[in-house]
């Protein structure tokens, strides 16, 4: 099963990869596209959240004199391709099971962002691949605990609705680091999550400016040819907290909330069956020693999440985000013996009992039929496994 996973992986992967490199060739070029509206955002007027890596893209424009947006493409293409290679890593070699197997192919996971275009090369994928990065850095490293303030800032500086992300971060700092009370290794958790918190707050408290917006919007036009729209406009429309959440109210319906309720429940059923059939290998560890089973404080470290929800357009792209950290926490711990499977009770779950053509059959329209739009009001979309490569020749042959 290791060689199969090994194998399937690498050429789904692959597959993937490609698309992703043809598909961030087409996006780069069209005016209005919402992934480079995001990397147009810079530091040119002052310091503003979002901004470094639109700044990196004017550097490496400058520096090689290239178009900006072929820079941008470039950086993507880098990005997507050092993702992938993660979370292959992540993945090799894993022990497997028909579980497993539908947790990782799973439509809101790796393939989500290839079969929703909108959502590709956007700026958490950035986050996720210096998220692994840090994970894969030895727990003997010297610098481990330096390492993990800079993934925290680095990644507020990137995308900043991280943080509501963070107590799923910190409950994994507190199984791998074993720590079974509250003492001085408990407080220092904390102190490393300070300083992002404290750059989010600046965020939060001190918006970018209308003059410092102009001298962005204005070093884009003027020296770089290109717009300040979209993601990058709405800094200056939408600068406020009271904004973000005012922008989603008239888009609630009873339709929207029983779409995403069926969403979240189909596409996170096979990595709930994993979390609620795991326990620790240590039961003693604070905040955990307290509760039967590990899916329930693991739940309860999403719920800030539900703030995104409220306060973003794109319920898609975050049920994605969602999904991808939380199986990143789970599919590590789990690798490296920190959580262990309730074997003999996983194989009683009537997915592991179903046959071979069942549940080939299962597999496909599961992981390859279906998956949800980008924005709230978008409908389920159908086939990815279909649409992504009819997309592409469509492209070709006109």
């Amino acid at each position: 099963m290791k060689k199969n996973i090994n194998n399937y992986l690498l050429i789904y992967l692959t597959i993937l990869i490609i698309f992703s490199y043809f598909f961030l060739y087409i996006k780069h070029q069209v005016g209005n596209d919402s992934t480079i509206s995001e990397w147009l955002i810079n530091y040119e007027g002052g310091f503003t959240k979002r901004g470094i890596v639109g700044q990196l893209a004017l550097i490496q424009s400058r520096f090689f004199d290239l178009d900006l947006r072929l820079s941008i493409f470039l950086m993507q293409c880098g990005v997507c391709t050092l993702y992938f290679i993660l979370i292959y890593k992540l993945f090799k070699n894993i022990k497997t099971n028909k579980v497993i197997y539908l947790s990782i192919f799973t439509p809101i996971f790796i393939l989500y962002p290839v079969a929703e275009i909108e959502v590709l090369a956007r700026k958490e994928i950035i986050v996720f691949s210096i998220f692994l990065i840090y994970l894969f850095i030895p727990r003997d490293f010297q610098f481990k605990n330096l390492s993990l303030i800079i993934f925290l800032v680095l990644s507020i500086l990137i995308w900043e609705p991280i943080i509501f992300f963070f107590p799923i971060i910190f409950l994994l700092e507190i199984i791998e680091r074993n720590i079974e009370k509250i003492n001085l290794d408990f407080f220092n958790i904390f102190f490393y999550f300070v300083p992002s918190i404290f750059v989010a707050l600046f965020f939060i408290t001190s918006p970018i400016s209308n003059e410092q917006w102009m001298i962005m919007s204005g070093v884009l036009k003027n020296e770089f040819g290109q717009n300040c729209y979209m993601s990058c406009s709405l800094l200056k429309s939408k600068s406020t907290i009271a904004h973000q959440f005012q922008g989603n109210l008239s888009k609630y319906s009873l339709e929207v909330f029983l779409r995403y309720f069926l969403i979240i429940i189909i596409g996170f059923f096979p990595l709930y069956i994993l979390y609620k059939n795991s326990y620790l290998r240590n039961k003693n560890l604070i905040l955990f020693n307290k509760f039967k089973k590990i899916n329930s404080i693991f739940s309860l470290s999403l719920v800030p999440v539900i703030l995104l929800f409220a306060m973003g357009y794109d319920w898609g792209r975050w049920v994605n985000i969602t999904y991808v950290l939380s199986a990143i926490v789970y599919f590590y711990l789990y690798k490296n013996n920190l959580i262990l499977l309730n074997k003999k009770k996983l194989e009683e779950n009537f997915i592991n009992k179903l046959k071979g053509k069942i549940f080939i059959f299962l597999f496909v329209i599961y992981c390859f039929g279906w998956n949800p739009k980008t924005v709230m009001t978008g409908d389920v979309a159908s086939f990815p496994g279909y649409r992504i490569p009819y997309k592409a020749f469509k492209v070709l042959s006109n």
